[in-house]
């Protein structure tokens, strides 16, 4: 008797293998298409280019000689990426006047201290030295005078750094009244680090107070492209500006020093630029006049003018603060409205024209996102990952129903949550959401939601940011110091030799047959395909896993020694090539899971319907 295996599309770890009789329950780097299960695409990197640094936050956009730009923002730096070349836009905190600066070598030693006082750095920062003199013999005025990482910082008035080469002689000073030091932002914590005082451990920890506040956590970049230039700034720190027609080495500027900048906010949480009416808004920001970050405060600049955000009655620059929630978490801009989230409420931003130019309402409360990065929109819905739990929104909020909720919520490093990010790729239909397992302290686990379909799978996979960008032919993602273009061949090309992608889907347990009586399955055929595939001889394995009973295991070979043993037919793997008929197998039980696997290069599968040809066998 043939019967076939045609599985309900999606994957469900909701209950047990049994319960989801009919349908998937693992699987690793595949999607559905149709209703049934195939490989995903590969992905290589854009160059062999690095950048410092972990990158969190990517942006897209064309200037007007359509020239395509990928904003890249790490815990160390900002970069541009154009023509597979990242260009260090960091902006300058502080240039020194000539001669604060003074350096002293030890004989035999390549780290050299640096003195200026109240230089306001610290560990991992960069600063560029110009002016400077040969120092301590080998140290030439070549090897000095460029851009340096802080190794150590003493006190508030030295820190050292480590040249190229050692000095061959005891020596301080050199350069006088010519060595110039400039500074660049301070750099960020690459993982978040857990928050210490009373007011957030136990009760009685700690000094009051001394709660890790918003410019010591997790270095997130905000950006947006303002026409063809670029706005941009770390969450809690300033806003910069960078000018697409001044090109490259140009480093971003404070927006606040732009002709005709006035109140623009010292400090902001997250930013985007309303695409229509051509506002800069801020959420969470320093209030007018005042520099301490207001978690709650949304402000704009006047219409189309990036500087000036001081409100009148001859332009629409203003503010508004929302009240349900203790802070503003993020930001998206839909088709008809911009969607704010606080830690506790939905809000809807519109725009109204003068004189209050923006308003608010509320969407929906008693709700959480779990990070800035972990929404996304497609198709006009927006898309969130909760504490603990997934939402959407499309005119009104509902909580979404997650057939993978425990196993996510149960194995996730809340600690890492400001990590945890979303993006889409709409050529498939999908929203994926990257997360920590509980062991890990970066994103290393996927979640995928396919709405065209409403189903989820996951997989595991090491990605720290991600941009899906009709601008360029492939989404975008961040890992290990470079940028990668998935959704290319089917390969991991993130290095410069390309390697197989292991994927997998393993079924839930269902009856052979009745599922009282044992079966023999003694013939598979094999129904899926290699369209695709770059190699000669692509395959797959599909792995029969027969049970006696559900809940009992995976029939194995049974252990030698004992009078009661006996001999049980293993389960069986199939190598199943581009032109296979048919398989005989041995295989016996009463319940059954089936696997398919594969890791050859260039490798490409989609799954249809196998049968497997089955024999009564006995209800013992």
């Amino acid at each position: 008797m043939l019967k076939k295996l045609l599985l309900k599309p999606g994957v469900n770890r909701e209950n047990t293998r049994y319960t989801n009789e009919g349908g998937w329950y693992e699987c690793d780097k595949i999607r559905f298409r149709q209703g049934t299960p195939e490989k995903i695409g590969g992905w290589e990197q854009i160059s062999d280019n690095r950048f410092l640094g972990v990158c969190r936050s990517l942006w897209n956009w064309v200037t007007l000689s359509s020239v395509s730009l990928i904003g890249a923002g790490t815990n160390l730096k900002y970069y541009i990426e154009r023509g597979a070349a990242y260009n260090d836009i960091t902006p300058l905190r502080v240039t020194t006047a000539a001669g604060d600066v003074t350096f002293a070598a030890t004989t035999g030693s390549s780290v050299v201290t640096v003195t200026d006082t109240a230089h306001g750095a610290v560990e991992g920062d960069f600063v560029t030295f110009s002016g400077a003199l040969t120092l301590g013999g080998d140290i030439t005025v070549a090897t000095l005078n460029t851009e340096f990482q802080i190794v150590t910082v003493p006190d508030d008035d030295t820190y050292t750094i480590q040249t190229a080469v050692a000095a061959t002689a005891s020596d301080t000073g050199n350069g006088g009244a010519n060595v110039v030091g400039a500074y660049q932002i301070n750099v960020g914590p690459e993982i978040q680090e857990s928050a210490t005082g009373w007011s957030a451990g136990p009760w009685g920890s700690g000094s009051w107070g001394n709660t890790t506040s918003l410019t010591d956590a997790l270095r997130i970049w905000n950006h947006s492209n303002f026409g063809e230039d670029l706005v941009f700034g770390p969450r809690g720190g300033a806003l910069y500006y960078w000018d697409a027609s001044a090109g490259f080495p140009q480093r971003g500027v404070l927006v606040s020093s732009l002709l005709g900048a006035s109140d623009v906010p010292a400090a902001h949480t997250t930013l985007l630029v309303s695409d229509i009416s051509r506002f800069v808004l801020c959420f969470g920001a320093s209030p007018l006049g005042g520099t301490d970050l207001d978690p709650m405060l949304i402000r704009w600049s006047d219409q189309e003018d990036i500087a000036n955000w001081t409100p009148a009655i001859t332009n629409q620059a203003g503010d508004l603060r929302l009240s349900t929630g203790s802070k503003i978490v993020t930001a998206i801009q839909t088709r008809q409205e911009i969607v704010v989230w606080t830690d506790a409420a939905l809000y809807s931003l519109q725009y109204q024209g003068p004189p209050f130019v923006w308003g608010a309402q509320t969407l929906g409360d008693n709700l959480s996102i779990i990070g800035p990065n972990a929404k996304a929109s497609a198709s006009n819905v927006t898309y969130w990952m909760g504490k603990d739990k997934f939402y959407r929104y499309d005119g009104r909020v509902q909580t979404m129903r997650c057939d993978l909720r425990q196993y996510i919520f149960q194995n996730i490093n809340l600690l890492q949550a400001d990590q945890i990010f979303a993006s889409t790729v709409e050529a498939f239909n999908e929203v994926w959401w990257f997360y920590p397992s509980a062991d890990s302290t970066t994103p290393n686990r996927y979640v995928v939601y396919n709405y065209a379909e409403d189903i989820w799978y996951y997989g595991n996979m090491t990605r720290t940011a991600w941009i899906d960008s009709q601008i360029r032919n492939t989404p975008v993602a961040a890992y290990s110091g470079r940028l990668i273009n998935h959704e290319t061949g089917y390969d991991d090309g993130s290095n410069n030799t390309s390697v197989p992608i292991e994927s997998y889907i393993a079924s839930s347990e269902f009856d052979i047959d009745d599922g009282n009586n044992f079966s023999f399955i003694w013939r598979l055929l094999p129904d899926i395909t290699f369209r695709g595939s770059t190699s000669t001889n692509p395959s797959v394995n599909m792995t029969l896993l027969p049970l006696q009973n559900s809940g009992s295991g995976y029939n194995t070979p049974a252990s030698v020694g004992g009078e009661n043993t006996r001999p049980v037919t293993r389960s069986t793997t199939i190598p199943i090539e581009q032109f296979t008929g048919q398989i005989n197998t041995r295989v016996r039980g009463r319940q059954m899971a089936i696997k398919v696997e594969s890791s050859g290069l260039g490798v490409a599968w989609q799954l249809g319907a196998p049968r497997i040809d089955i024999r009564p066998d006995g209800r013992r």
